[in-house]
C-alpha cells in the first residue's frame, strides 16, 4: 500500500476511514461526491489509509464498468486526470449492490474494507439516496455489525413537517448517537458563507454596528435562473419552501443573526443558531408570497392541477435583543431572471441635512455575494472630486480570491466531506435546529397562501416585489 505524504501546509489529515457511498450510481455521487473525493485525494487531504465502498440498487456489469463511469464523472467535473493518480485512487474503490439480498453483499464489502484499512479505522456512511428511502437505509445500517466508530451523512430535506422530522430523528437515534449524525447543507460549505462569520466577528469596524440600532433591514436573495430540470418527482413532493427556505435560506439567516459564539466550534455555533430559531416570530401569512412559474404544470411528471410552489418570498423577524424590529426579507425561486446568491445589510442613515444640495435617500448597504468567486462590497457616500461639496455614491470592494491568490479553496462538498472525516460538526445542522424550524413552519404549511403565477425569466409574482416596501429588492442591481 502506498502511504501518501502529509497534507500541504501542515494541515491535519483525517484518521483512517472507510467511506461508504449509498446511492453511488445517482446524480449527486456522480456530480459531487466522487469527484470531490478524488480532488481531496489529489490535495493529500484524504486519510493516508482509506477505502471507498460504493453501493447502489442497480449494479453495473462489473466493477471495471463502474470505475470507467466514475472516471468519466471526475473528468467531466474536475478536468483531465493524471493516470497514475487515478489508478491509485481507483484501487481503493469497490462496488457492492444492495438490491435483493437484504444488504448482505454490502455488509460483507464494508467488513472487508474495514479489515483492510486497519483496526483504527472509522466508518462513514453517506446517504446519497432519495428522501423516501432514508429511513429504510438507516434501519439497514442498524443491522451491520460494525464495531468501528461510525458516522452518517444525510441530505436534505430532513423531513417534510414536524411529525416526519421527529420520526426520522427517532429512527436515526436508534442506530446512531447525535454526535455521529451529520445533516449536510452544502450552502454552509461555501467559502463565502463561512466568511459571513469572519466578516462579522473578526472586524472591529463591523461587529459593533451589526444590530437593530444600526441595521434597518436584511435581504437574503437566492434566485435561480434554471427551472426544475426534469426533477418533477422531487419538486412535486417537496416544493421550494421545504427545499430552499426551510434549509438553505434560514441557515443563512442564522449566520447573519446569531450572537458571537464562545468559540468557533460545533457545540458553540449550534447553541447560538438554536437561540436564533427560538426567537423567530411565526411568519405572517400576509407577508408570505408563493408563486409557480408559467409552464410548470406542463413539465413531464407534474400534476396538471399542481399547486406546488416554485417561488417563495417572505418577511420574518428575529424577536431578540439584537434584532428586534429589523425585517429579514427572503426570496428564492425557479425560472427567474438571474441566478444569484446575495445577502444585503441595509444601515440606518446618519443626519444628512448638514450637507448642501440634495442627498439621495438610498441606504448604505453591505453586500455579500455568495459565489464561488466570493465578493464583498459596500455602497457608501463620498465627496465627488471637484470645487463644490457634492455627495455621490461609491463602492468599496473586496475580491477574496484576488486578496488571497495562493489560497486553494475547496468546493462545498469537498469541505464538508473533509469536516465529517475530521469529526467537525460546525457546518452541519443539529436535531434541535431542525425541529425548531419545523415547529415554526408547520402552521404556515398546513394552510399556505395560494401560489401566484409568474412568467419565466421574471423576478416572480408582482405581489413579491412589494414585500420589501418602497426600497424594493436589491436584485436586480439598481
Amino acid at each position: 500500500m502506498t502511504v501518501r505524504p502529509a497534507a500541504p501546509g501542515g494541515a491535519a489529515r483525517p484518521a483512517p476511514h472507510v467511506l461508504v457511498v449509498l446511492g453511488a450510481t445517482g446524480d449527486l455521487a456522480r456530480r459531487k461526491l466522487l469527484p470531490g473525493l478524488f480532488r481531496l485525494f489529489r490535495l493529500d487531504l484524504l486519510p493516508a489509509r482509506f477505502r471507498i465502498v460504493c453501493s447502489g440498487r442497480t449494479a453495473p456489469e462489473d466493477e471495471e464498468t463502474f470505475l470507467r463511469g466514475v472516471r468519466a464523472s471526475v473528468e467531466a467535473f474536475r478536468g483531465t486526470l493524471d493516470d497514475t493518480a487515478w489508478r491509485e485512487f481507483a484501487a481503493r474503490i469497490t462496488f457492492a449492490a444492495t438490491d435483493g439480498d437484504g444488504g448482505a453483499t454490502l455488509r460483507k464489502a464494508v467488513a472487508a474494507a474495514l479489515q483492510d484499512v486497519g483496526d483504527d479505522a472509522s466508518c462513514l456512511f453517506y446517504l446519497a439516496v432519495p428522501p423516501s428511502a432514508t429511513e429504510a437505509v438507516v434501519r439497514l445500517l442498524g443491522t451491520f455489525e460494525v464495531t468501528a466508530p461510525r458516522k452518517v451523512v444525510l441530505e436534505k430535506p430532513f423531513g417534510t413537517d414536524l411529525e416526519s422530522a421527529r420520526r426520522l430523528n427517532a429512527t436515526l437515534h436508534e442506530v446512531f448517537e447525535e454526535r455521529q449524525i451529520y445533516r449536510i447543507d452544502h450552502f454552509l460549505g461555501k467559502e463565502a458563507v463561512q466568511n459571513i462569520l469572519a466578516v462579522r466577528f473578526a472586524n472591529g469596524v463591523l461587529h459593533p454596528v451589526w444590530n437593530h440600532q444600526h441595521v434597518c433591514y436584511v435581504q437574503i436573495d437566492v434566485p435561480e435562473q434554471i427551472d426544475i430540470q426534469g426533477r418533477a418527482d422531487f419538486m412535486e413532493s417537496t416544493g421550494t419552501f421545504r427545499d430552499m427556505i426551510a434549509t438553505h435560506l434560514f441557515q443563512l439567516l442564522a449566520f447573519v443573526a446569531l450572537d458571537p459564539p464562545a468559540r468557533m466550534d460545533g457545540d458553540s455555533l449550534h447553541h447560538e443558531m438554536a437561540k436564533v430559531f427560538r426567537a423567530l416570530r411565526p411568519p405572517d401569512p400576509d407577508r408570505v408570497v408563493l408563486g409557480q412559474y408559467e409552464g410548470y404544470r406542463d413539465e413531464a411528471g407534474v400534476d396538471a392541477a399542481s399547486t406546488v410552489e416554485t417561488f417563495v418570498a417572505m418577511e420574518v423577524y428575529v424577536d431578540d435583543w439584537t434584532w428586534i424590529g429589523v425585517p429579514f426579507h427572503l426570496r428564492t425561486g425557479k425560472a427567474l431572471a438571474e441566478g444569484r446568491r446575495t445577502i444585503t445589510i441595509g444601515f440606518k442613515e446618519p443626519p444628512l441635512k448638514v450637507f448642501p444640495g440634495d442627498v439621495d435617500d438610498t441606504c448604505n448597504e453591505l453586500v455579500l455575494e455568495l459565489t464561488d468567486d466570493p465578493r464583498i462590497f459596500a455602497d457608501v457616500r463620498a465627496k465627488v472630486p471637484g470645487p463644490d461639496f457634492v455627495l455621490g455614491r461609491g463602492r468599496m470592494r473586496l475580491d477574496l480570491l484576488d486578496a488571497f491568490p495562493e489560497a486553494q479553496p475547496l468546493e462545498a462538498y469537498e469541505r464538508l466531506l473533509l469536516d465529517v472525516m475530521r469529526g467537525d460538526s460546525t457546518l452541519f445542522t443539529s436535531t434541535e435546529e431542525i425541529e425548531l424550524l419545523w415547529e415554526l413552519f408547520d402552521p404556515l404549511l398546513r394552510d399556505p397562501p395560494e401560489p401566484r403565477r409568474y412568467p419565466r425569466g421574471s423576478w416572480g409574482p408582482a405581489e413579491a416585489l412589494r414585500i420589501p416596501g418602497e426600497r424594493g429588492w436589491r436584485l436586480p442591481d439598481s
